[in-house]
């Protein structure tokens, strides 16, 4: 379980570095750039949708996954196994708060796998059919027939300075050490 938590941590903090890098990043990390209209669903859905980056369905994709990693990451900050763990901020609420939220932590996990699985399928059946999207997705790079209606712009220093800078403060908040320790109990008395 400490391992548990440690990735936890890990994870939450590459969550909030997307989140910030969606508003400040480069073009095609930007969540306007890529948010699932319903006109770019129906130009999608009608297969007039040619645009570079995300699309609508590949948009909720994101969203979805980055929704529910985040409630997950969220939940296991107050969550216990009533044993041995208790998440780094579990002292700010209730034992009854924290017991609901572990209940709704484990439970998600199942449709996090199921989220996963389907990003993974589409991965499959787009290569299937003669998209390489795998590339892409590592590296930010794709070879276009096209030349775009304008040119890509990266996030820029500032930018990863930014979203890194934000990314370290949620870990540093996440980890609870700025939480006062709780009071020693009492002494019994000697009688």
């Amino acid at each position: 379980m400490l391992w548990h938590g440690r990735f936890g941590l890990s994870i939450l903090g590459l969550l909030t570095f997307r989140l910030v890098w969606g508003l400040v990043g480069g073009t095609y990390a930007r969540f306007s750039n890529f948010f699932p209209t319903p006109s770019r669903i129906t130009h999608y859905l009608r297969g007039s949708w040619h645009e570079l980056g995300h699309n609508p369905l590949g948009a909720f994709s994101v969203f979805a996954m980055l929704g529910l990693f985040t409630f997950q990451a969220l939940t296991g900050l107050i969550t216990n196994d009533d044993v041995a763990f208790y998440g780094p901020l579990t002292r700010l609420v209730s034992s009854d708060v924290s017991s609901l939220v572990s209940g709704w932590h484990r439970s998600t996990e199942q449709l996090i796998y199921v989220v996963i699985g389907l990003h993974i399928l589409a991965i499959v059946v787009y290569r299937l059919r003669g998209k390489k999207l795998l590339g892409a997705m590592l590296h930010g790079r794709k070879t276009v027939e096209e030349k775009p209606v304008h040119e890509a712009e990266s996030g820029g220093g500032l930018a990863l300075s930014i979203a890194l800078v934000i990314a370290i403060g949620m870990v540093w908040l996440a980890w609870g050490s700025w939480i006062p320790a709780p009071p020693p109990a009492p002494a019994m008395p000697a009688w």
